[in-house]
């Protein structure tokens, strides 16, 4: 499945949040990760990821389609990273 990671989370969690949303998707943008993952990543990130935040304070979105080529993308402005691109 393709999943898109955006977070907005308390500035002492970011660094967390980011690293662990890194070993599973990629960093595209500020707070936005996206990637392919398998059903049991996708689980596995989830978990990881609700013992990093304070779920009074914090938010974090998933949306998940079948694969990539459902998705479709329009970007306006400078490219940073794609998707499998290792900056």
């Amino acid at each position: 499945m393709y999943v898109i990671m955006v977070y907005d989370v308390g500035v002492e969690r970011v660094v967390k949040v980011l690293k662990t949303g890194r070993k599973y998707l990629t960093h595209v943008q500020n707070s936005l990760l996206e990637g392919e993952l398998s059903p049991a990543q996708y689980k596995r990130l989830k978990f990881e990821v609700s013992r990093i935040i304070d779920d009074t304070h914090d938010t974090v979105m998933f949306y998940t389609l079948r694969s990539e080529e459902f998705l479709h993308k329009e970007r306006l402005g400078i490219a940073t990273k794609e998707p499998g691109e290792f900056l």
